[in-house]
């Protein structure tokens, strides 16, 4: 008996979709911590008449890389000095940043943060005899001068299971509902039909009705996050779909600014976070508050010996900096993984105990120290409760007790994002100030290369280490810019193409599947159309195998590279063959399309940067080391819309806080 031909319980797609046009002066395409600070801010300094609209993909209170929550704001600068963030990011990117952004974003972070307490967000304090409060208990708000409980120099913790829906509600109120729309996918920025270079609108489809909404404006924000599921993930079958990353970045940011000839920067910089093995669990307070150490399957704390020094100082040549790049962290993990002496442990059991013996010495009695350790446990386990549930399951599954054993951590699959311990990104203009070189600075703050078209968080490149309080600052500085761009530039946007034609193109996926449907008795295997699903498989085996995936660890070279490219261009063609047979598996097509674009510009800049930047991230075994003499550039890239052809090239690096020795 054949197999029914119908969605398994989606929504069913037509072949012609309605088609919804809109027009507004400012375009906010995304929902996560940087397209919430635009939203909040822009209404501050727009005028009365300027309309803007935000499309987001999901629903805004939980969508982004914030979505399941957080137990620490990791950028938050208080007592520091700006010029150190600058260093400190300077340093964990092996010296190619832009320092401009990076300095402009430390002087705005601390609002937004200061912001999210006044909203609602629970933020740890300092108690006066220096015990730490968790954010339940009563103390000074940041603003009054209350002393966060910081992790680290940079980090503060925060009770933050709800984080995204406390910043979402004040985006939503004021923008206001009527101008935000939810659970629309925008899949294409359009450019003007009458001004070169500058943009004009979009055009994205409803996942959850048969629509296309296509938008015309002024100027827009471009903040949809980075990319996952590009490399083949170490979970396989029931955890296939596990990723640090939030699985629904696409990248969509960089393919969409790229296709209308925005210049990329530094995509060749991938992120390849050490986390806990398996459930993709985060380390970093483990790392800060538990004060835990890795080692590795000998028992062997390897990261803290002579031997790891003597490894740096073959890609820090000049010594050892106060903190080891993140990169290089991961590069001793690997080295002693391939050599045998796995697997790596984040000594769990070892920093808790240490705690206790610390209140032993102090001279606590043994009621005090069971409640002391009441406590850690609880702070354990609750930091994977506010922000990865799926590594608590997993302890819970395989019976860990983390206060008896150690856990298995292992470098990630690759992922591309500008906001993190990552910088790939698009080319921005900086800050209009004396002390941006010329250089840095051709347009509005965080403008592309592309007129009326701004990026924020993941979307800017070279200058990582934003995380989500730094998104949404980026996102408040864009919107300052967006309606300064608006009333310079008054002029009416014009899209190029028919609205019925961009629609038609958007659901070809659609009528394709419908067409052919019945041609055989599964609706997942036919000779006429490609499932989504079967794509993104080859695009992951690709990509693994030679662009330098978990297969390899990390490691590929120009030949691998180039048959990775071949393989690309093979699956660019069958994707045009995509077939959707439901709304679900339409947005599925075109995250697959977003992904492969997003990924060929990685390659490519792979292929032109002929040394290993970023040890531990990835590995050039032609070009093994870091070669600063030639290499300490920026690598820019520029897609031509009308040609359709890449173009790469150096771009040098200007240093403009003081330089530590190495860099």
């Amino acid at each position: 008996m054949a197999l029914p031909n119908k969605p398994k319980g989606e929504l069913e797609a037509v072949d012609n979709p309605e088609v919804v046009e809109h027009s507004c002066d400012c375009l906010i395409v995304g929902g996560g911590m940087a397209a919430c600070g635009t939203a909040f801010e822009i209404g501050k300094w727009a005028p009365e008449g300027m309309k803007t609209i935000m499309v987001d993909k999901a629903s805004l209170e939980r969508s982004g890389a914030v979505a399941q929550g957080l137990s620490a704001i990791n950028t938050y600068i208080g007592e520091n000095a700006i010029e150190d963030y600058v260093k400190m990011v300077r340093n964990d990117l092996m010296g190619v940043v832009r320092e401009d952004l990076i300095y402009d974003l430390g002087r705005h972070v601390d609002e937004s943060v200061k912001l999210f307490e006044e909203w609602g967000l629970p933020v740890w304090k300092k108690a006066e005899d220096g015990s730490n409060l968790d954010g339940s208990k009563p103390a000074k708000t940041l603003r009054e001068g209350g002393e966060p409980v910081r992790t680290g120099k940079w980090q503060i913790m925060i009770n933050g299971e709800s984080y995204k829906c406390i910043v979402a509600e004040p985006a939503k109120k004021a923008l206001g509902e009527d101008n935000i729309i939810e659970r629309c996918f925008i899949v294409k920025m359009l450019l003007d039909k009458n001004k070169e270079n500058t943009i004009a609108g979009a055009v994205g489809f409803s996942t959850r009705e048969n629509k296309v909404h296509v938008f015309t404006c002024k100027t827009a924000l471009v903040a949809c996050g980075g990319a996952v599921n590009i490399f083949r993930p170490r979970s396989t079958g029931e955890g296939k779909g596990r990723a640090w990353y939030p699985v629904w970045n696409a990248g969509s940011t960089y393919t969409m600014c790229a296709q209308v000839g925005a210049t990329l920067t530094m995509m060749e910089n991938r992120f390849t976070p050490a986390r806990f093995k398996d459930g993709y669990g985060p380390v970093g307070a483990w790392f800060l508050l538990f004060k835990a150490k890795v080692s590795n399957g000998l028992g062997e704390f390897f990261a803290m010996g002579d031997g790891a020094k003597e490894e740096l100082k073959k890609f820090m040549p000049y010594g050892a900096s106060a903190v080891t790049p993140t990169c290089l962290r991961n590069h001793l993990m690997v080295k002693e993984y391939i050599a045998g002496r796995g697997p790596i442990y984040m000594a769990t059991d070892i920093a808790l105990n240490a705690f206790l013996d610390a209140a032993r010495e102090a001279g606590k009695d043994e009621k005090e120290v069971k409640k002391i350790w009441k406590h850690l446990e609880s702070e354990a386990w609750e930091d994977f409760l506010d922000m990865s549930v799926g590594q608590a399951g997993l302890w819970a599954g395989a019976n860990i007790e983390p206060e008896k054993v150690g856990s298995e951590i292992m470098p990630t699959e690759p992922y591309m994002l500008g906001s993190h311990s990552g910088c790939c990104g698009i080319w921005t203009s900086g800050p209009e100030e004396d002390w941006v070189p010329d250089a840095y600075k051709w347009g509005y703050n965080r403008m592309t290369t592309v007129s009326g078209l701004f990026t924020a968080g993941d979307g800017v490149g070279a200058s990582g280490h934003k995380f989500s309080s730094g998104s949404h600052a980026e996102g408040r500085i864009v919107a300052k810019q967006m309606v300064k761009y608006c009333r310079d530039n008054d002029h009416t946007p014009e899209i190029a193409q028919a609205a019925q034609d961009l629609a038609d193109e958007l659901y070809a996926p659609v009528k394709l599947y419908n067409e052919f449907k019945g041609a055989s008795t599964h609706q997942d295997v036919n000779p006429n159309y490609c499932k989504p699903a079967g794509i993104m498989m080859r695009l992951m085996k690709a990509t693994d195998e030679y662009g330098g995936g978990v297969a390899t660890f990390y490691m590929t070279s120009g030949k691998l590279l180039g048959i990775c490219m071949d393989l690309l261009q093979m699956l660019r063609e069958d994707a045009a063959k995509m077939g959707a047979g439901d709304l679900h598996e339409l947005m599925r097509a075109w995250e697959n399309y977003h992904r492969i674009w997003c990924v060929e510009a990685h390659i490519r800049h792979i292929i032109f940067r002929e040394e290993s930047r970023y040890p531990g991230f990835y590995y050039r075994s032609d070009f093994p080391n870091v070669d600063d003499e030639n290499w300490k550039c920026f690598v820019n890239s520029t897609f031509d819309p009308k040609s359709e052809e890449w173009k790469c090239e150096k771009v040098e690096v200007i240093n403009i806080v003081e330089t530590d020795p190495w860099l």
